[in-house]
């Protein structure tokens, strides 16, 4: 009876997030629920187990399998894109070593958040060495981070810097030249994001945007974050060149509202079909999503992904590898946004103009 009770319990609770999580309403409480899929999973098979072992045959039983079976079926379904198992959305490049580092036509990017209050700056700098990517970006830089990463400014002359003690600074190291470059703070005040454009080896250009929008803290709503996404889409849309977009996006791959920023953008996601590479929380294993993004336009092709150490942060750091190709064929684009995309998109920046309050601080996670 017991048994009955703990595991019906834990099924009904596991079903209620998983329904909630697809709730349109723009507030962190309702928006966490998107990002544990895979432990929801987990935990729902585990369950599933039990539940068949310990719990008798009853018309309760039934009910707890097929609680736990929907919750199942829906997690599974919702990250199956990320996984091996499904077609890649970004198509692939594959180069030697040495073509593939100083290719001509080809562009490595860092996208790193350091995590303000970590002081480890000597592994930062190991770490980002050891990429040694043609763009680096560091998120939650506050002027003791950007002196302690500038030695970075010897092999990487170009950049954009913007310190903040919010955890909203970052720093952009580019080896290659940059033309058009522009800090915005697109939405709330402190919350900036980079633009520039970036010269290739061979004279090709593209545009690069880094961003690192507010955290969907599960007490206040999560408007900053969604209308920041989908402002900095509509700016990428109306692009000449192609786009890549990085950064740290406190948003899972998975969620209504990446997916809404793709339909919007038409950027590729290069973790459809190849994986997770989850990058928050470092510190615990098991509490791990993809937060740490990657988007770019479907000219390019994925040459190589890889996730780096953590360096003492709570973010690993993420590293990509790009080719500007003539033409997009090979790659399977993301649908274009309907109608109803639109509407959904005209009403969260409307709303999220319409915000009243400080960006969301560092004391939100002490």
């Amino acid at each position: 009876m017991v048994a009955e009770i703990v595991i019906g319990s834990l099924a009904a609770l596991l079903l209620v997030a998983t329904l909630l999580s697809f709730l349109r309403i723009p507030h962190g409480f309702v928006r966490s629920f998107s990002f544990p899929r895979l432990q929801i999973l987990v935990v729902a098979l585990v369950l599933l187990g039990a539940a068949l072992w310990w719990v008798a045959p009853s018309l309760t039983r039934w009910l707890i399998l097929a609680a736990l079976l929907v919750a199942i079926v829906i997690q599974a379904l919702c990250i199956l894109p990320f996984t091996p198992l499904w077609k890649k959305q970004s198509k692939g490049r594959v180069v030697d070593e040495a073509e593939g580092r100083d290719g001509p036509d080809t562009v490595s990017v860092l996208s790193y958040n350091v995590k303000m209050s970590n002081r480890d700056y000597a592994s930062a700098l190991a770490i980002a060495r050891e990429a040694d990517a043609d763009l680096m970006v560091f998120m939650e830089t506050d002027q003791a981070w950007c002196d302690a990463l500038e030695p970075l400014r010897q092999t990487h002359p170009h950049g954009l810097s913007a310190p903040y003690d919010n955890a909203y600074g970052m720093i952009l190291f580019s080896r290659l030249e940059l033309s058009d470059t522009s800090i915005q703070c697109l939405l709330m005040e402190d919350v900036p994001s980079f633009g520039a454009t970036v010269r290739l080896r061979d004279g090709q250009r593209f545009r690069f945007h880094a961003v690192h929008p507010e955290p969907p803290v599960p007490t206040m709503d999560s408007l900053g974050r969604d209308a920041e996404l989908l402002m900095l889409a509509e700016i990428v849309k109306t692009e000449r060149l192609p786009s890549i977009v990085s950064g740290d996006l406190n948003d899972v791959a998975w969620s209504n509202t990446t997916r809404l920023f793709q339909r919007v953008s038409r950027l590729l996601d290069p973790r459809i079909g190849r994986g997770f590479y989850n990058t928050f929380d470092a510190r615990f294993p098991f509490l791990r999503w993809p937060l740490d993004h990657l988007f770019h336009d479907a000219r390019f092709a994925i040459v190589a992904i890889e996730r780096k150490p953590a360096g003492g942060s709570d973010h690993f750091p993420m590293f990509f590898r790009l080719a500007l190709t003539p033409s997009p064929e090979g790659a399977d684009l993301p649908e274009a946004e309907d109608a109803s995309d639109r509407a959904e998109k005209r009403e969260i920046v409307a709303d999220g103009r319409k915000l009243d309050r400080e960006a969301i601080g560092v004391d939100w996670e002490s």
